[in-house]
C-alpha cells in the first residue's frame, strides 16, 4: 500500500501537479495539507476524475487538509482535535479507509517564537497528543500523516544555527513531538526510507514532515514506504550538480533568507 503526504501549498495552484502525480504513481492513500481553499471551493470533480474519493477540511486562503483514496471514498471519522472550541483552523482530519485510520495533519508553524502563536503550537501538539492516545488505545493499524513543523533532529536541518531560533526547532517543539512518538508510534519516513533524511523545505533546508505509524507496524500493515512528490527539475538539478553543488545552493538560500524574509505566509 502507498500512502503519501504532500503539502501542496494552495490546491488550485497545484492541481496539474497533483493530478499528473495520482495518474502516475497512483498512490492508494494521499493526506493533503495547506489546501487554503473554502470546503465549497475543493476541487472534487477533478479529483474524482483521477479516481479518487476525497474527504476535505477546507480554510479560505489558509491552511486546510484532505484524504483521497483511489476508487474509493474515505469516510470521515473526526474533523479539528477536541480541547479548544474556539479554534477555527482547518489542521486536521481522521478518515477510515482500506481498513485502516488515516488522519492529515498540518500541526501549526508557531513563528514568530515566543508569543501566543507558539503558545498555540504547543498547545495543538499537547491535543494531537491526547487524540493519539485514543487512537492507540483501539488497537488498530493507524497513520498520522502530515506536515509536524517539528524538526526533531539537529540532522534534519542543513544548519542548527540558521534554525536555532525557529519554533520549528525551539526544545518545547521537540519534547512535544518525542512525546507524541513516545506512546509508541513510529516515525515511518526515518524508520523506511531513509539512512540520512533528505532536505525538502522550500527555502532553508530543514525536514518538518512526518509519518507516524502505529501498531502493527509499517511493515504489517503493507507500508512499504512514504511516497514523496518533488519537482522534476529540482531532482535533475540535484543530480547534476551533485552534493556539493546542492550545498552551495543551499547556502545561497540561507544568505537570501537572512536578507530578507521568504515569500509567502506559512501557517
Amino acid at each position: 500500500m502507498k500512502i503519501v503526504s504532500y503539502n501542496v501549498n494552495g490546491i488550485k495552484a497545484r492541481l496539474p501537479r497533483l493530478i499528473e502525480y495520482l495518474q502516475e504513481e497512483q498512490p492508494d492513500v494521499v493526506c493533503l495539507q495547506e489546501l487554503k481553499s473554502s470546503d465549497e471551493t475543493f476541487p472534487d470533480a477533478d479529483v474524482r476524475a483521477a479516481g479518487y474519493g476525497a474527504v476535505w477540511h477546507g480554510q479560505k486562503g489558509f491552511n486546510g487538509v484532505a484524504v483521497l483514496a483511489r476508487g474509493v471514498d474515505p469516510v470521515e471519522r473526526q474533523r479539528g482535535l477536541e480541547g479548544e472550541p474556539e479554534d477555527e483552523h482547518s489542521r486536521y482530519l481522521e478518515c477510515e479507509v482500506f481498513g485502516l485510520t488515516i488522519a492529515s495533519i498540518y500541526l501549526p508553524n508557531g513563528n514568530p517564537q515566543p508569543g501566543p502563536k507558539f503558545d498555540y503550537k504547543l498547545r495543538w501538539i499537547e491535543r494531537l497528543t491526547q487524540r493519539a492516545a485514543v487512537l492507540l488505545a483501539e488497537e488498530r493499524p493507524t497513520i498520522l500523516a502530515g506536515d509536524y513543523n517539528v524538526i526533531p533532529n539537529d540532522d534534519d536541518v542543513f544548519s542548527v544555527k540558521a534554525m536555532a531560533s525557529d519554533a520549528l526547532m525551539q526544545p518545547e517543539s521537540r519534547a512535544g513531538y518525542r512525546r507524541l512518538v513516545a506512546q509508541g508510534w513510529t516515525d515511518a519516513l526515518r524508520a523506511r526510507r531513509f539512512a540520512h533524511v533528505v532536505f525538502h523545505h522550500p527555502h532553508l533546508g530543514v525536514e518538518a514532515r512526518h509519518t507516524s505509524a502505529a501498531p502493527p507496524s509499517p511493515a504489517e500493515s503493507r507500508l512499504r514506504g512514504i511516497s514523496r512528490r518533488r519537482g522534476r527539475r529540482a531532482r535533475a538539478r540535484f543530480r547534476r550538480r551533485g552534493r556539493a553543488a546542492a550545498r552551495r545552493a543551499a547556502r545561497a538560500l540561507l544568505r537570501r533568507g537572512r536578507e530578507g524574509a521568504p515569500p509567502g505566509r506559512r501557517g
